[in-house]
């Protein structure tokens, strides 16, 4: 099995740890794990403040980078939502039908970790141990778009010493939706309100996540009121032992 890690840029740029956590999480499984060193941007920005045009050469380099792989896994329902309903729509926008039929195929064999781990390695209990209270966000593309369901949770709940407690209101946005936050900063600001409202009933120390992008966002305002309460991939998570 040839695995890759599509690491993100928000990983890549910020939040590394995120990408070393995942490669920890499939090591310890027994996969072995590639970095193609060609990877960039998913395009998602582009296409999402409406510049297709600019975004065919970053869906053509991602199906360059990742094509020779069996399967690709992100620490990102946002990123792996873009592969998946973007990436074909785009080169075919661009009159690319061989390069949408390549995405395609490239977008079948991309996974969310949690994904990869349930769906494909047939995995619940990897081994993690975590002995907080924690409370869990379902981020909007994982949940909406890539339908990930319950497996997070499933993972969650196999950790050793880890409390789970519900997430009031679970399903509702944080806010953030990438330039959204952005131009619509006031209902954004609201949106993370009642998020962080709702996670600081929990009384958790921690509020777990798949996507980076929302973690920043809520772990934002969490640390700006001086609550004490950290953000945490679910990477992150799944990689400790102790």
């Amino acid at each position: 099995m040839r695995v890759a890690l599509f690491v993100t840029c928000l990983a890549d740029a910020m939040f590394p740890d995120v990408g070393r956590a995942t490669v920890t999480v499939l090591e310890r499984l027994g996969v072995e794990v590639a970095f193609p060193p060609g990877q960039t941007c998913c395009g998602q920005m582009h296409v999402n403040t409406g510049y297709q045009r600019q975004a065919l050469a970053l869906v053509r380099n991602h199906v360059e980078a990742f094509e020779p792989f069996d399967h690709v896994v992100a620490p990102s329902g946002s990123c792996v939502g873009s592969v998946r309903h973007q990436h074909a729509m785009v080169a075919r926008n661009a009159g690319d039908a061989a390069l949408a039929e390549r995405a395609q195929a490239v977008a079948a064999k991309t996974y969310e970790l949690s994904e990869f781990l349930v769906d494909v390695l047939k995995r619940e209990d990897v081994g993690a141990a975590y002995p907080h209270r924690v409370t869990y966000h379902p981020t909007c593309h994982s949940l909406r778009m890539l339908r990930v369901d319950d497996k997070p949770l499933r993972l969650l709940r196999q950790v050793r010493g880890l409390d789970l407690v519900e997430l009031p209101d679970a399903e509702q946005c944080c806010g953030f939706g990438g330039t959204f936050a952005v131009k619509n900063a006031d209902t954004s600001t609201a949106m993370l309100a009642d998020k962080m409202r709702n996670v600081l009933s929990t009384r958790a120390e921690a509020v777990c996540a798949g996507d980076s992008s929302c973690l920043m966002h809520i772990g934002g305002g969490l640390s700006r009121l001086r609550t004490g309460v950290r953000p945490v991939h679910l990477a992150e998570i799944l990689a400790s032992d102790s």
